[in-house]
């Protein structure tokens, strides 16, 4: 027989902002689909009302539409909503909650938080893994409708069948075998008549044929569980392959404090979407290039058993490293709409883009440097950048004013020796002083490509300051241009 065609799906909740982790979970199963040339689907699971928020699905669907992580199946398909958003399936739901019911597989359970919290004290107190302890499971059904019928609420739970050992063969992390014992009867329907994520999750995969389920390794523990449920329900079960977690230096789970914030921050902050789907990829795989790629150039080859089962370390400098590959080959007409319109002439704006390329870590960077080179506004300097025009003195800004008005149009070669046989500097003692007194930083592109761009009238500006700044000893009037990163 034919084996399906391969079928992801990525399955959030929207609870909060997309962060790295879930991110890398869609990114493997987007790779999986296209790789096997199959389906990626989007399901929404906000079964629980309370704390599910159109908001965190509005910036979750344009999250994954800035990242080009683009489903086949899923929200604006022209498919109703019951057909990926869990709160519209109670339809769908009912009528299996009612099939195991009458199989004898689940029953009503009438204990309190409060009842089940105590218990699982009790069961820690006595160095016991807490599980529920079957206080409901054996109330006649009778009894069981007729406190129902009073009003009394009750959860739904699975009759987790004793003496039980349920293997599966995992995606990445291989053969894996847990004992019914150790997992107790769990909820499948919650007090308010909606379904629990174990039940929800696993029955939208069967009726959705999703036949691969990525995830992260803290749903292992619910893998077996579902299992059982979807035995009882006579579906099918998916491929399950958990991922290993994204951990910060210190090992501990990826959070902010790592430096890893959430997809719409880390946007916010310039970060390109080719550089964070290259790094997300390369953690826990090695795509078949090192090369910047594309979607389909990152599916080339991919496979399951490609993964690593070790912890995947979250490493900001090397996020920054594919940041600095996804800028060297943004077109230039998408730099250059970053640049300030009312600030560098239209005939200047590509000979910019071309000369600071190579300083970019960040799109916004390129309005910095516009202000810079063009911006009339003094510059703000830092005590040691002041310090530095005070040492070279007055007389140093007088030779290089008188050098670089005598030059007009000359190469930077021939100005170079001028400037150095004019004030009687070289290297560092020529440079440092002359870059900070023009752009206020130490760093950056060439100095002849900036002086070529710089407007004569601002550079005159700026070199008249500076010379003001080294005779009198005092702090240059200050403006609010921003430090590049």
């Amino acid at each position: 027989m034919t084996p399906p065609a391969v079928k992801t799906r990525f399955a959030p909740s929207p609870t909060g902002l997309l962060h790295l982790g879930n991110l890398r979970t869609a990114l493997f199963n987007v790779l999986l689909a296209r790789a096997a040339g199959g389906r990626f689907c989007l399901r929404i699971e906000d079964s629980d009302a309370a704390r599910s928020e159109t908001r965190y699905l509005d910036a979750l669907l344009e999250d994954l539409r800035w990242l080009g992580l683009d489903w086949d199946e899923g929200p604006g398909d022209g498919q109703p909503e019951s057909a990926w958003r869990q709160a519209e399936r109670g339809g769908v739901y009912a009528p299996l909650f009612e099939r195991l019911e009458e199989a004898g597989a689940a029953y009503p359970c009438f204990c309190s938080a409060e009842a089940l919290a105590e218990a699982r004290a009790r069961q820690r107190a006595a160095g016991q893994p807490p599980r529920y302890p079957g206080t409901c499971a054996a109330i006649p059904r009778a009894e069981a409708r007729r406190r129902l019928a009073a009003g009394e609420a009750a959860t739904l739970r699975f009759r987790v069948p004793a003496a039980r050992r349920i293997t599966f063969d995992d995606g990445v992390r291989g053969p894996q075998a847990f004992a019914s014992a150790d997992l107790g009867d769990f909820v499948i329907r919650r007090t308010d008549g909606t379904a629990a994520f174990l039940f929800g999750n696993a029955v939208d995969d069967a009726l959705g044929g999703i036949t691969h389920v990525l995830r992260g390794e803290d749903h292992l523990a619910n893998t077996p569980r579902q299992l059982l449920l979807l035995q009882a329900l006579g579906f099918a079960a998916p491929v399950y392959a958990h991922l290993p977690m994204i951990v910060g230096d210190d090992g501990a789970p990826l959070s902010k404090r790592h430096g890893a914030g959430a997809v719409a921050e880390l946007r916010a902050a310039g970060y390109r979407p080719e550089a964070l789907l290259n790094y997300l990829a390369r953690l826990g795989y090695q795509p078949a290039s090192d090369e910047l790629l594309d979607l389909d150039g990152l599916a080339r080859g991919f496979r399951l058993a490609a993964l690593g089962r070790a912890p995947a370390r979250f490493d900001g400098a090397q996020l920054d490293h594919w940041q600095e590959r996804a800028m060297a080959v943004l077109p230039v007409a998408a730099l250059t709409a970053w640049l300030p319109a009312d600030l560098v002439p239209s005939e200047a704006r590509e000979a910019l883009v071309a000369t600071v390329r190579p300083n970019l870590r960040f799109p916004q960077e390129l309005a910095d440097w516009a202000r810079r080179l063009y911006d009339p506004a003094p510059l703000t300097l830092a005590a040691d950048a002041a310090a530095t025009l005070v040492a070279a003195g007055p007389g140093f800004f007088d030779a290089v004013s008188e050098v670089i008005a005598a030059s007009p149009g000359a190469g930077w070669d021939s100005l170079r020796r001028a400037l150095a046989e004019a004030t009687g500097c070289r290297g560092r003692a020529l440079f440092l002083p002359l870059r900070l007194a023009l752009t206020g930083v130490p760093h950056g592109p060439g100095l002849g490509e900036l002086l070529d761009l710089m407007p004569d009238d601002i550079r005159r500006a700026r070199l008249e300051r500076a010379r003001e700044l080294a005779a009198n000893g005092t702090s240059l009037d200050a403006s609010d241009p921003q430090q590049p990163h």
